[in-house]
């Protein structure tokens, strides 16, 4: 599974973009959209293609995924610590971690969670160093909750994290950090799937 994850602010063309992206095979896009009131998120997801809508995830204005027939609800960790997914039960839900102690603990209610970062971020600068989830990854204890690797996953080392205990990567920054985002996620995808 390949996840595209929103830049926080908007990108020239970027529901042209993503259009473009669920025609070449994207399986989820998380809109994660911190800074956009409920209008203007509503005028965003209505400029992507109504047939793509089963595969949004929202991570803000949750109530409008009855508006656009969204069936996939993203938590942060403090939302999850909070328990703000609990009024959600109709919803497939997902959630983010930053270690794999925390993903071993996580309940059967979440269907995924990001678990980052893998490598150092390229869209935040600095972030992700020192990271060693890659290699903590061989803990994984929790088959019930898949397992989507996020942070510095391009096309170059995407091979790399699908050779782990994972099941899906997200994308960030390689698709809009570039200014040639399909081209850049259809390598991505191709050298997931000859796997």
């Amino acid at each position: 599974m390949i996840v595209i994850i929103t830049p926080e602010k908007q990108v020239h063309k970027e529901t042209e973009i993503i259009n473009e992206l669920f025609r070449e095979g994207l399986d989820l896009l998380h809109i994660r959209k911190p800074f956009i009131n409920s209008e203007e998120m509503t005028e965003f997801i209505k400029k992507i293609n109504p047939e793509f809508h089963h595969q949004l995830v929202l991570h803000s204005h949750h109530h409008l995924a009855e508006d656009f027939d969204i069936s996939r609800l993203h938590f942060r960790e403090i939302d999850r610590r909070n328990d703000l997914h609990q009024s959600f039960k109709d919803k497939i839900i997902s959630t983010s971690v930053h270690d794999i102690e925390t993903f071993n603990e996580l309940g059967n209610e979440w269907e995924y969670a990001f678990v980052s970062p893998v490598f150092p971020s390229i869209s935040k600068k600095g972030y992700g160093e020192n990271s060693i989830i890659l290699n903590d990854i061989i803990r994984r204890e929790n088959s019930k909750v898949k397992l989507i690797a996020l942070g510095g996953i391009n096309e170059n080392n995407i091979l790399e994290v699908f050779s782990n205990d994972i099941d899906g990567v997200a994308l960030l920054g390689a698709i809009w950090e570039n200014n040639k985002p399909i081209q850049i996620f259809k390598k991505c995808r191709q050298n997931a799937l000859s796997q």
